[in-house]
């Protein structure tokens, strides 16, 4: 089972993909900003395999205006040794990677243009996989799309067009459930007859369910019947509701207990599991670190990423875990994960944020100048005042962190914002 997330990542210096607008997008300014972008996926995939994360979804945005105003660039050609060193770590890691087109890829539509463009931007996301030289076991995800008032008629005419794709495309698109329009039922359907993989999403067949009397696990085997030789191994989407927000947006963290019911119905089952979260390598890492026993040094390399947004937030939890992992009894992953889980539920205390922000100033107190010393103690003054004067003191703190090339710092979850906090 491989394990991994979509598009961006947290606390990882240099991975920031870059775009601009249409108005800006020159020939040289587009292949400047596809050149940064390909150095960022690297960062990625290097940090991905530094830390044993063998699963990952490419931004569409890697190559901004893809299918539009860089489609006709000669991108790949210029790039030809990036592509080629990236998709080399790529598959010499035994990771697997994908792409999503976005909501307004719709091969469906009736309208032909909008279909017409969806053919290109297939077309784009298939020729960024094969720049990396990559197999058929590396994905395209697509919708369905629409039903516009008739869904047998809408559904045929994804089929129709389907057949019209390039065999480039063809042989790297999955078709996934949806939130609002086409269930499991549908999609299975469907793919049964374009003899395509299905990827099944558990928070969309919450929101937009199928049959009654069947859960996750019995659509999930049914789903693996669509895998065949060359898709590589079935895959599925894993997300949780947003405890505030409206049906079907995806949590802030992926909950490990609930996580780990989940994957409990899976025994026996070979499959990979794509999280779909605003934390997006921190949940992975965590799943991760929870499926399987792995070195004790990955959970303390993932403590000291925590332990300055504990500290904010309890001081005793964070005197429960240094010494769950300063007794190194066992592979405690599930224990310490879910003390982690509670103190990150529970606002920023203002005296413990003031000594969280006094550790981390520590490793700049003998290289600061004299105004940096002063701006940090006005900052650290100010902080009982509210919220606002924690972020400007951790923006600070994040600017010394760059300047200085503290790399813990930079990869530390401290600088991350954990939508739960506030400030006592």
């Amino acid at each position: 089972m491989k394990i991994g997330y979509a598009c961006l990542a947290v606390a990882v210096p240099g991975s920031a993909l870059k775009s601009c607008t249409l108005k800006n997008a020159s020939k040289e300014h587009l292949l400047s900003l596809i050149g940064h972008n390909l150095d960022s996926l690297e960062n990625i995939i290097d940090y991905n395999i530094q830390n044993g994360i063998a699963l990952f979804r490419i931004s569409s945005g890697l190559i901004p205006f893809g299918s539009g105003a860089a489609a006709d660039l000669p991108w790949q050609d210029r790039y030809a040794e990036k592509l080629a060193a990236i998709g080399k770590k790529i598959a010499g890691a035994g990771m697997r990677v994908s792409m999503h087109p976005g909501q307004y890829t719709v091969l469906n539509s009736p309208d032909t243009a909008v279909a017409e463009r969806a053919v290109k931007d297939l077309a784009y996301h298939a020729k960024v996989l094969d720049g990396l030289g990559l197999g058929s076991e590396h994905k395209l995800v697509l919708h369905l799309g629409g039903v516009y008032g008739d869904k047998k008629q809408a559904q045929s005419r994804f089929l129709a067009r389907c057949q019209e794709l390039e065999v480039a495309v063809r042989k790297r698109l999955v078709l996934e459930n949806d939130g609002v329009s086409y269930t499991i039922e549908d999609v299975l359907e469907t793919a049964s007859q374009a003899a395509i993989p299905v990827v099944y999403d558990n928070l969309h067949n919450a929101t937009n369910p199928a049959k009654a009397g069947m859960i996750d696990v019995d659509w999930i085997r049914q789903c693996a019947a669509t895998w065949k030789k060359g898709d590589g191994r079935q895959k599925i989407h894993y997300s949780e509701q947003h405890h505030s927000k409206k049906p079907g947006a995806h949590s802030d963290s992926i909950n490990i207990e609930r996580f780990l019911e989940f994957c409990g119905q899976l025994t026996g089952m070979d499959l990979d599991i794509m999280l779909e979260v605003k934390d997006k390598n921190i949940s992975a890492l965590k799943c991760i670190n929870c499926v399987s026993r792995r070195e004790f040094s990955r959970l303390e390399t993932e403590w000291t990423r925590y332990s300055y947004s504990v500290l904010e937030r309890s001081s005793d939890i964070y005197d429960s875990l240094r010494q769950m992992l300063r007794v190194n009894n066992g592979y405690p992953a599930r224990e310490m994960y879910s003390l982690i889980e509670e103190a990150l539920s529970l606002p920023v205390v203002a005296g413990n944020a003031v000594h969280a922000a006094q550790r981390v100033w520590g490793y700049f107190e003998d290289k600061a100048s004299a105004a940096e010393r002063k701006r940090f103690r006005q900052l650290l003054g100010n902080l009982h005042s509210g919220e606002a004067c924690l972020k400007s003191l951790k923006n600070n703190l994040l600017r010394l962190a760059a300047k200085y090339r503290v790399d813990n710092l930079l990869s530390s979850y401290y600088f991350y914002k954990w939508q739960a906090a506030g400030l006592e």
